[in-house]
């Protein structure tokens, strides 16, 4: 680590502690050459989630995007933004476990499925209404039989 006032590269470490939520370690350094403290922050690098749409586009995976889809779907529900946000937790958390680097979006659709089947039943059949892209009717109770099985 190069002091961020003299330049020199050699330093001690006089504190390390794990951050808040445990994914960084903030450390407390001394350089050896002038004497000045300073603090680093080390974080685990992560590669970058590509979804790849139906049209075969890729674009990187957006948690905020995951997020408001599923808020609309709740939206007017008795829902709390604490359980939408642990969905989107345990989503993104699967994906990162299942896939190293590209994930197609029907996936992640169908991960969000399930997870607001047991949710809400009326934001489930609100996110499958878009998610399905259903034509008519016909489509749409087949869907809420499914559903009710």
């Amino acid at each position: 680590m190069r002091c961020p006032y003299c330049g020199s590269q050699k330093d001690s470490v006089i504190d390390s502690r794990v951050s808040r939520n445990g994914s960084s370690i903030r450390r407390r350094r001394k350089c050896l050459k002038c004497k000045r403290r300073f603090t680093t922050y080390e974080y685990v690098e992560r590669v970058p989630l590509m979804v790849i749409k139906k049209d075969g586009r890729r674009e990187g995976f957006d948690r905020d995007k995951l997020m408001k889809g599923i808020m609309v779907a709740c939206e007017k529900r008795p829902v709390s933004i604490k359980r939408i946000e642990k969905l989107v937790d345990d989503i993104e958390r699967g994906l990162e476990k299942k896939y190293d680097r590209e994930v197609a979006s029907k996936e992640i659709g169908e991960l969000v499925m399930r997870g607001l089947h047991s949710l809400d039943e009326i934001a489930y059949v609100r996110f499958a209404s878009v998610y399905r892209q259903f034509r008519d009717v016909s489509q749409f109770m087949k869907e809420l039989k499914t559903f009710l099985r």
